[in-house]
């Protein structure tokens, strides 16, 4: 491709999503909810065009300017709007404000008469699941939102302070493809995924800091400071749950640093909030029966067996099979590896990848942590899987076990489909270089 194509294509894959964004935006003002979703599929479509020509597009200052550019352009329209596809803010700041009152935020429900001097007309009545739900939030997110809320409890505060996450994890990312020799326009399979932009600068989510934490430890892998790598993971892990995932994958056999590092950052940041006890799981326990993750009906391939065979699967079998399966990969990082950082990367991605298949998430947002996994290990499979996660908001909009199922059944269907043409074409290409 010449240097006018090059530019030619990653200009107008980059006007598409600016044109197709700004149509979401206008939709998301309208309340048309279907058509944000239609929307950002078809942003996916377009990200998936533009992640796929990036082989053929020069890495020079001027390409990696113009995708930067233009990620910095979507988020900033998206961050004028308030959120509109989820309201997890509010708990944000409800919580800080909480903790700005000298309240253990686990302690109480936001509808709890204990708290009643602290609601407002603005953040209160929109708070979800306010009148029976603790917060769900670890330590780490708790002290987040603690010193947000310090500076301002507006929403636009809050967006901001995500969106300095995003940009940050940018920052991080060019770092780790930079130290590998990688091309660093990859930067663009997570500067312009619709998800970082509709679920960060749109709506806010604790997730930029939790991927900004993944970035920061596998950095600090790369440059071998193994400690620092344990605090961050561990710092990730009690932003969200989903990060202590990677954790075989991060470690360097015969290592104590990293182990210690991380079990030590868990035990002081909980020690603020242990005074409720087990409370200070918050929402938890009763978030994963609401997900119907304890009764088995929430998992898709359960769900799937039911439907094909008549056969109700119970949760216990499947949970520990799904454990087993899970430990079984956390093993094969663990012991077929090197101590080599894309080898550290390629586990980290099976084991996300494994665990999805497995407990397959409700919620698209959940996705956004695989994106600085594949700027280092852009595998196209996962890249789709990425780009279709959009799809499980019309499951949020309607729940219905024949929608939801309908809906894993694509998404994880494009997603092993996708896998098994990959395992053709790699089987094909040593086969034809040996006739060769």
């Amino acid at each position: 491709m010449s240097l006018t194509g090059r530019w030619l294509a990653i200009g107008l894959f980059g006007l598409s999503l600016i044109v197709l964004h700004g149509v979401g935006l206008f939709f998301q003002t309208q309340g048309n909810f279907d058509g944000v979703i239609d929307i950002m599929l078809a942003e996916g479509v377009v990200y998936l065009a533009a992640v796929g020509c990036l082989g053929r597009v020069d890495s020079s200052r001027a390409t990696l300017l113009v995708i930067l550019a233009i990620a910095l352009l979507l988020r900033i329209v998206t961050l004028a709007l308030p959120p509109y596809l989820s309201s997890d803010i509010y708990r944000y700041i409800w919580d800080g404000r909480v903790q700005a009152a000298g309240i253990n935020p686990y302690r109480y429900i936001p509808a709890d008469d204990a708290l009643a001097a602290l609601r407002d007309s603005a953040i209160y009545p929109n708070i979800n699941r306010a009148t029976y739900a603790h917060t769900i939030y670890p330590p780490a997110a708790e002290m987040l939102f603690f010193l947000v809320t310090r500076v301002s409890e507006q929403l636009t505060a809050m967006k901001l302070a995500m969106l300095a996450f995003d940009l940050a994890t940018i920052g991080l990312i060019l770092s780790l493809l930079r130290n590998t020799g990688a091309p660093l326009s990859r930067v663009l399979i997570y500067a312009w995924h619709p998800l970082g932009v509709w679920e960060i600068a749109g709506s806010g989510h604790i997730d930029a800091a939790m991927i900004f934490c993944l970035a920061l430890a596998l950095l600090a892998r790369q440059r071998g400071w193994l400690g620092s790598s344990g605090i961050a993971l561990a710092l990730g892990t009690l932003v969200k749950f989903l990060p202590v995932t990677a954790a075989p994958a991060l470690y360097r056999r015969r290592d104590w640093r990293m182990p210690t590092a991380f079990v030590a950052t868990i035990v002081v940041l909980y020690l603020p909030y242990l005074a409720v006890g087990k409370g200070a799981l918050g929402f938890l326990p009763v978030y994963l029966q609401e997900e119907r993750l304890t009764s088995g009906s929430g998992f898709y391939l359960p769900s799937l067996v039911s439907f094909l065979t008549g056969i109700d699967l119970p949760a216990g079998p499947y949970l520990a099979v799904a454990a087993a399966i899970l430990g079984a990969a956390a093993l094969f990082v663990l012991f077929r590896r090197s101590g080599a950082q894309q080898d550290a990367v390629n586990g980290a991605l099976i084991l996300a990848l494994v665990f999805f298949l497995l407990v397959t998430p409700h919620y698209p947002w959940y996705f956004l942590w695989l994106l600085p996994l594949l700027c280092l290990q852009p595998w196209w499979p996962a890249i789709l899987l990425t780009a279709m996660a959009s799809a499980l908001y019309f499951v949020l909009e309607e729940r219905s076990a024949a929608r939801e199922l309908l809906v894993n059944s694509v998404l994880y269907g494009a997603f092993l489909l996708a896998v098994g043409i990959q395992l053709c074409v790699h089987r094909r290409q040593p086969a034809m270089a040996r006739q060769a």
